[in-house]
């Protein structure tokens, strides 16, 4: 049974990647990663934060951004709070690639073009096979346009393209006016590929202290539904690979994304709850459902429940939204 696939130009052994999460902070958790089956593995993200601007650049942007972002960075940790600095990030790659032979993909957290370009640059010096850019960017500016946000990922993916030789993926949030056009012009700015989608963390009131307070909540297997869509209809329409990322926990959720037409799945809140192994399980799951509905490969399924190819493409938009209310039974 062939459970190959290929992502950012990268031969994998099968589609699950752990994403980045406090798991990967840990040398002797990716050694587990890849002993569980694990075909690649995104470390924790470096901040955006935690890299030294020059101090015109950061002033115009904390002026720039004080209404649009502000939420983002009081969620963000104090500079002193970090468990690692840049150059510890960088090292942490070095360490991983000595320690594991599966690739190892860094990611930078941000929302502003400086320093960016350095440390894409060093992060590949150090070895990493691959850069996955989350920009965590909450455009509350009533004066900021969409186009001037899509054109800020796009500034951003330009500059670390014209860095760096590695394959660059962006990480999306889906809240884009216009997801499908905005995608192409990523894919025509040379996006390598889409990890969809981000998860915004959103705050929350604590009663108590009367303060607005960070609050983290893992995923559920609900939560895929929204990948599962848009992956399935940008699939052969744009030439990047794509991720899916978000309510994937078991190996119905990966084979239903990879139907959709993911090239690899990635597991975070699947793996902080039932631990590292959960990966083995996930992979055994797999090889059981493809044995019994006779798949010899993931080429075979990759895409056949896309738009493109499912025998009613308007399912996956306004029409499956009638059914769905229609086919609804209250028990009442």
């Amino acid at each position: 049974m062939d459970l190959t696939t290929t992502y950012l130009g990268l031969k994998l052994i099968n589609p699950i990647v752990p994403s980045a999460s406090p798991l990967s902070n840990e040398i002797e958790n990716l050694k587990k990663m890849e002993a569980e089956g694990a075909a690649a593995v995104v470390l924790e993200s470096l901040f955006e934060e935690q890299i030294k601007h020059e101090s015109k650049e950061l002033d115009h942007y904390l002026q720039f951004g004080a209404e649009s972002f502000a939420e983002a960075v009081t969620y963000f940790p104090q500079a002193s709070e970090y468990r690692i600095g840049p150059e510890e990030y960088l090292e942490h790659i070095r360490m991983a690639k000595e320690a594991i032979d599966i690739p190892v993909i860094a990611s930078l957290n941000g929302v502003t073009v400086g320093g960016w370009i350095d440390y894409s640059r060093k992060m590949e010096q150090a070895g990493a096979d691959a850069l996955e850019l989350n920009i965590y960017y909450i455009p509350t500016n009533p004066r900021l346009s969409g186009v001037e946000v899509e054109n800020l990922y796009i500034d951003i993916l330009k500059a670390v393209k014209s860095a760096v030789k590695i394959p660059v993926a962006m990480k999306l949030s889906p809240f884009f006016s216009s997801l499908a056009h905005f995608t192409r012009r990523l894919d025509e700015n040379g996006v390598d590929g889409l990890v969809l989608f981000n998860r915004f963390y959103q705050p929350d009131i604590n009663l108590d202290e009367l303060e607005v307070a960070p609050n983290v909540i893992l995923s559920t297997p609900h939560a895929m539904r929204l990948p599962l869509r848009w992956i399935a209809i940008l699939y052969d329409k744009i030439n990047a690979d794509f991720a899916a990322t978000s309510g994937i926990h078991n190996a119905q959720d990966v084979i239903k994304m990879l139907m959709a037409g993911a090239n690899v799945t990635m597991m975070c809140s699947a793996l902080l709850r039932n631990g590292i192994s959960h990966i083995t399980t996930v992979l055994h799951g797999m090889k059981l459902w493809m044995e019994e509905h006779e798949y010899d490969s993931i080429n075979l399924m990759q895409g056949s429940m896309s738009q493109k190819n499912v025998a009613d493409p308007s399912s996956f938009e306004r029409a499956n939204y009638q059914k769905a209310l229609q086919s609804y039974r209250p028990n009442v």
